[in-house]
């Protein structure tokens, strides 16, 4: 057990209490007796709130559960339920319309579309990774994705060829066609790329010099103007540089000797200390806090070896042009960071009342985050974050309005005790569980003073969907959820009641994330959507789906598609139908689904379920690429896991599934999942033994025990098992 340092009756691990005093305190201007007689103040405070609005959680399910199995609530009617639902206080009343007043709102976030990263605090390369994804070479990404194909349609082999570097450079060169177009001809037969009394020259290969379509999109430039090394421009608010570097191999094969396009790519960045990580006691959390405070400082370094060669990782440096007026411009050289800290939900052992009683995560979470965002905002980093003067905190899985406005209080009580003024952290609110968005106008109203995103979260979204309308029947098959009505009304209302509530030009609208890593050809095929609903960010899950990504928003002109949809809701009031949103997927017929189509499911299901479970509970990895079931990879998290495992539960309650054929399913795929991790060194088996298998044993909790579980959240059970692997190795 942790040492522990007894600080105005709570006990601090030896490991946190050590990062505060000695790496966190120093320079933030802030006494550590009167940090500790807060942290102190801010639990005594806020611990039995938090207690009280997970009481009102298990209230509701209650009450949700027993309507359901009243005989006198059959057959099913929509509007008796929505009724229910507002007499028991689950919907609440809507009052007048309202606008934001968020202000000092960094333009990456209040401005500026484009991508956003997620990515797990816990491991500081990821982090490095995701902060620099500010900028991406398009021809990397490019050329090492499946976009560009062959003839024949398939994915070309991705040792270097140059009839790929050819397509490569024909892609982009129309990339440039569309967004910065020439009055006459095309990039692909540009020459040279010249400046002259602060005009871009651009000689195509027939000798004619022609203009920009657009000439103010060309903004800045590196090198002489003669033979420039790099052509900056500008639309949408994102930035593109042509790289020209004739010593380059591709480039040489290129007239304007093009090295390469950058793009200004991931504006933003989520470092998680939630879904993506496995975090689980004081020297989990220390590690990650300790991420952050690099991150803070600008000194996070990671060091990798790579073939027999150490390379250190730290933080791009900004990145600097001349204007046309020969002033310097200086563009950041990373993605603006948030941090999401965990929900209400769970508690963590870095500090313990005096009665041995865990903290709420959340407010400690609240509490040392913002504490280490000092230093940026003090100035005490090598590179700033927030030009604003912002902290940017994005709460999880927050239910309902009185939870948003507990969120906002406890940041207002932290401002207060470090001195900071109030709304000094913007709030990101995660509309990912059914409560929230039921009452979506009303939690934004009660963060309306720092609220700076919102968010859709599917994957949590449907997790709760299912546990929450567990007793109303079977659910239909998972991979059908999003055909259904209350998915799409969940999409539209949080785009239309952002954008009614004033979030444009104050705060991110986002969607969520394309899971699918190795498939990009497909997400530049669709993700389009998200920007053309009115999204002004949406998730990616590495930064070479941040550089496609980002294709989308220099087509599309998100401010004009949001201008346009204000204008049409000015004209129609009412927000998208409230029960459409409440409407339950459930299964229409039993006899719709044959005994193989059950099998199946069950089969995709637990696959994708153990194939997470065991790398968080043996290695501690919060997320991942996982093989499905047909050996595709999947970004999984704990969001994933909670509809798999909730859907398990509902076709188990139900009898659709017996309890002797999942046990066989999870045994028989243990160990294709075993095959599918064969290569990986650390990894252990589960079939040698799955009486004693921990992680084995944590899958079967998942479902055996899900149905009971706060919400249908996974962390619990996951924390559990992994504390007790931990404390056997």
């Amino acid at each position: 057990m942790n040492t522990r340092v007894i600080k105005h009756g709570y006990k601090v691990a030896e490991s946190l209490y050590n990062l505060v005093e000695h790496d966190v305190l120093p320079g933030t201007g802030i006494d550590s007796e009167d940090f500790w007689q807060s942290l102190a103040n801010i639990f005594d405070e806020f611990t039995p709130k938090n207690e009280a609005l997970l009481d009102t959680r298990t209230q509701f399910q209650t009450q949700i559960d027993a309507w359901h199995l009243d005989e006198s609530n059959q057959p099913f009617n929509q509007e008796k339920y929505q009724q229910f639902l507002i007499d028991i206080g689950y919907i609440v009343d809507e009052k007048e319309d309202f606008e934001v007043t968020t202000t000092y709102v960094d333009e990456e976030v209040a401005i500026v579309a484009g991508p956003q990263l997620v990515v797990p605090l816990m491991n500081a390369r990821f982090s490095l990774n995701a902060a620099n994804a500010r900028w991406g070479s398009l021809y990397d990404a490019l050329y090492g994705t499946d976009v560009i194909k062959d003839d024949n349609g398939a994915e070309m082999n991705k040792t270097y060829n140059p009839i790929r570097g050819a397509k490569v450079q024909a892609y982009a060169r129309q990339f440039l066609d569309d967004v910065i177009p020439l009055t006459a001809g095309s990039h692909t037969d540009v020459c040279s790329y010249q400046v002259a009394n602060a005009k871009l020259v651009v000689t195509l290969l027939s000798g004619k010099q022609e203009d920009l379509v657009e000439p103010e999109k060309f903004v800045a430039y590196n090198g002489d103007e003669q033979n420039p090394s790099a052509i900056l421009f500008k639309n949408n608010g994102l930035h593109i540089e042509i790289k020209i570097d004739p010593s380059m191999p591709v480039a040489k094969t290129d007239p304007a000797s093009v090295a390469d396009i950058i793009l200004e790519s991931a504006l933003s960045a989520i470092q998680d200390c939630e879904d993506s990580i496995a975090a689980v006691d004081a020297e989990d959390k220390t590690a990650v806090y300790r991420n952050w405070l690099g991150l803070m400082k600008g000194d996070l370094k990671e060091v990798l070896e790579k073939n027999g060669v150490s390379i250190t990782r730290t933080l791009n440096k900004d990145r600097t042009y001349k204007t046309l007026d020969n002033q310097e411009l200086i563009l950041p050289g990373r993605s603006l960071l948030f941090i999401r800290n965990v929900g209400h939900l769970m508690t963590n052992d870095a500090v313990l009342t005096k009665d041995n009683q865990e903290v709420p995560e959340g407010i400690l979470d609240g509490l040392i985050t913002t504490l280490i965002s000092l230093h940026d905002l003090k100035g005490n980093s090598q590179f700033k974050n927030s030009r604003q003067g912002s902290i940017y905190i994005v709460k999880p899985k927050m239910h309902g309005p009185d939870e948003v406005a507990f969120s906002n209080d406890l940041f207002t009580r932290i401002e207060s005790c470090l001195g900071l003024a109030t709304n000094t952290v913007k709030m990101g609110i995660m509309d990912e569980e059914r409560r929230t968005s039921a009452n979506l106008k009303e939690c934004i109203r009660a963060a309306k003073d720092r609220i700076a995103f919102i968010n859709t979260g599917f994957l949590d979204r449907t997790g709760d969907e299912i546990h929450t309308s567990m007793q109303a029947g079977p659910m239909i098959r998972k991979g059908l959820m999003k055909d259904e009505k209350w998915i799409s009304a969940y999409e539209k209302r949080n785009v239309r009641i952002g954008l009614q509530a004033g979030l444009k030009g104050k705060a991110q609208i986002g969607k969520g994330m394309w899971a699918i890593p190795d498939e990009m050809s497909a997400m530049v095929a669709t993700k389009i959507a998200h920007p053309l609903s009115g999204a002004n960010c949406a998730w990616v899950p590495s930064p070479t789906a941040a550089t496609l990504h980002v294709l989308h928003y220099h087509r599309v002109n998100v401010a004009e598609i949001q201008d346009q949809l204000i204008e049409q809701f000015s004209l129609n009031k009412k927000t998208c139908d409230l029960a459409d949103l409440l409407t339950i997927p459930l299964l229409n017929k039993r006899e719709e689904l044959s005994e193989q189509d059950i099998q199946n499911e069950l089969d995709n299901n637990v696959q994708g379920l153990l194939g997470y479970v065991v790398r968080w509970i043996d290695q501690g990895t919060g997320c991942s690429k996982v093989p499905d079931i047909d050996n595709v990879g999947r970004m999984e998290d704990r969001a994933t896991l909670r509809i798999s495992s909730q859907h398990i539960c509902n076709w188990l309650h139900h009898g659709i599934l017996t309890k002797a054929q999942v046990m066989e399913s999870l045994e028989r795929m243990a160990t294709v999942v075993d095959k599918q991790n064969i290569t990986d060194a650390s990894y252990e088996p589960m079939a040698v033994n799955f009486s004693s298998n921990i992680a084995f044993k944590a899958a079967t909790d998942l479902i055996f025990k899900g149905k009971e579980q706060p919400s249908g959240y996974t962390e619990p059970l996951l924390h559990q098992r992994r504390v007790e692997l931990k404390a056997v190795n």
